[in-house]
């Protein structure tokens, strides 16, 4: 018999060791491999999160200081469009346009986005990006403007509406 015969057959009475996997031990590693993928994922996808949060606030803070450039060469007065500073091509990390409002004009408060009390959050403009879910309602108390993120306090707060 050849050596290679002899190392595959099983003498009587010996025990081999198995050469691939048992049903139970692939089963336990599939186990933790997905317990471990379940834990990983949603922090993944919170840390994407909180990402495009941070980069649209830096957005915001471009935009509020080109706003704020406009509005000393023209006497105080904001912009009427982002177009006019020419930032009305810039989306935000969900790529959607960022919202601005100036209230120059504008007749009542009923679009101005508004805190709990429902009193305007800034005096010449409103200037936010929609958030996750691209809705949004003036009072940020309404439950789809809560992932907005805001420029508030007329540029003393900038971050997401549910922190304000």
């Amino acid at each position: 018999m050849t050596p290679a015969a002899q190392a595959t057959r099983k003498p009587i009475g010996r025990r081999y060791s198995a050469r691939g996997f048992t049903l139970i031990e692939l089963l336990v590693a599939g186990t933790i491999a997905a317990i471990l993928i379940a834990i990983a994922v949603p922090s993944f996808e919170s840390s994407v999160q909180n990402a495009r949060v941070k980069s649209a606030m830096g957005d915001i803070m471009k935009i509020s200081a080109a706003i704020g450039q406009y509005e000393t060469v023209n006497n105080f007065n904001p912009p009427p469009n982002l177009a006019s500073i020419g930032m009305d091509k810039m989306l935000d990390p969900w790529g959607r346009p960022y919202v601005y409002l100036s209230f120059t004009g504008l007749k009542g408060t009923s679009l101005m986005r508004k805190d709990k009390n429902l009193v305007p959050i800034n005096t010449q403009y409103d200037l936010y990006s929609l958030g996750t879910d691209g809705q949004s309602k003036p009072p940020l108390t309404a439950q789809v403007s809560r992932d907005d993120v805001i420029l508030a306090n007329d540029g003393n707060y900038i971050g997401l509406a549910s922190n304000y």
